[in-house]
């Protein structure tokens, strides 16, 4: 007789985090789940092969505050916690869906969900000559990320000064390459000598430093950016944030990715310098990589021949098997991923 359920591990949520995020926050356990959607149904039947760990992913494991528009999206305890990932469709009764297709977007930490594709949400896998774990990270929402964040906010040109903190996670690494391609100037932070060499030997990056052996932020700037910074694309927030300030040249642009450093303090870290912002005429923006995912086609063009001809590279630090995800996720707030943090869930 044929199956119709399968086993079905998850990740499950165990309660909100106050805190460092630590591995015993997150379980494993195993359910089952039907191998056919139900008649009529817009669902899918999707098996999970490469989960994204990212950092916004803390966010939304804080009790829900009315008052804090981050804990609007917050996991709820007891459930599977749910991210980017790159599956495979087992079952569809969404019209634009089938079986065999591939396709990256919004799924559970498990092996297989059952999803509602959303447009912009959730995108159809044309391209299979690269490999595709990177849908979790280079042609996935981070390098959407870093696209945006880039191009649309900080407006670069030719010849301008570029700083990237976390420089070779997930978004600086794009960050900077971009950067190279547009003629920029390019200086990464990183938190191993490991990551360094990395930024400087194979990502291209001008110059870089190991943010742990400085103990002044403001000088090692200034060490790097003797005419001031243009551009700062934040990943990290806190001291590092408050030392760009102090180097920052009149009408530069900062673009708030994410601030890591703070997600998981209780009391964020204060920033000192942000009056200097008036008097240099500094924009900061924050922004959610949401807000342009209708422009993934647009980026898809712009990124695929630059990979194909060798020009853009990516780095990626990859988790065998469901049950090694905790420790992924909990590893990038302590520095322990080179690269961007992926689980393999299947190679099937």
């Amino acid at each position: 007789m044929e199956t119709t359920v399968l086993s079905n591990k998850q990740v499950i949520f165990r309660d909100y985090v106050t805190g460092f995020l630590s591995e015993s926050d997150l379980l494993i356990n195993s359910t089952t789940v039907n191998l056919k959607v139900p008649a009529g149904s817009m669902t899918a039947l999707v098996k999970n092969l490469y989960l994204s760990c990212d950092p916004y992913m803390r966010n939304r494991m804080r009790k829900p505050d009315p008052s804090s528009p981050a804990t609007a999206l917050s996991f709820i305890p007891g459930k599977p916690i749910s991210g980017f990932g790159v599956s495979k469709v087992m079952d569809s009764g969404h019209p634009d869906y089938k079986e065999g297709d591939l396709l990256w977007g919004a799924v559970g930490w498990e092996e297989y969900s059952v999803i509602t594709p959303i447009p912009n949400l959730h995108f159809k896998i044309h391209h299979t000559d690269v490999p595709l774990s990177h849908y979790t990270g280079l042609l996935g929402m981070p390098g959407m990320t870093a696209y945006a964040g880039f191009y649309e906010i900080c407006s670069p040109k030719k010849g301008e000064t570029v700083f990237v903190s976390a420089a070779s996670g997930a978004v600086g690494q794009l960050v900077g390459q971009f950067a190279k391609l547009m003629g920029c100037y390019v200086v990464g932070s990183a938190g191993s000598k490991e990551k360094v060499d990395l930024l400087k030997h194979k990502f291209g990056f001008d110059d870089a430093f190991n943010y742990k052996e400085e103990s002044d932020l403001n000088a090692a700037l200034k060490r790097c950016f003797p005419v001031g910074i243009d551009i700062y694309f934040e990943n990290v927030g806190g001291t590092m944030l408050d030392a760009v300030i102090l180097n920052m040249r009149p009408h530069g642009r900062i673009a708030a990715c994410g601030m890591i450093s703070q997600y998981n303090l209780q009391i964020p870290e204060a920033v000192y310098n942000l009056w200097l912002i008036t008097y240099k005429r500094i924009r900061i923006h924050g922004f959610n990589t949401i807000d342009y995912l209708q422009k993934y086609s647009e980026f898809l063009e712009f990124v695929l021949p630059y990979i194909r001809e060798g020009k853009i590279t990516y780095v990626e630090d990859v988790a065998d098997g469901l049950e090694s995800a905790p420790a992924a996720l909990v590893g990038l707030f302590y520095g322990k991923n080179v690269g961007k943090q992926l689980v393999v869930v299947s190679r099937d």
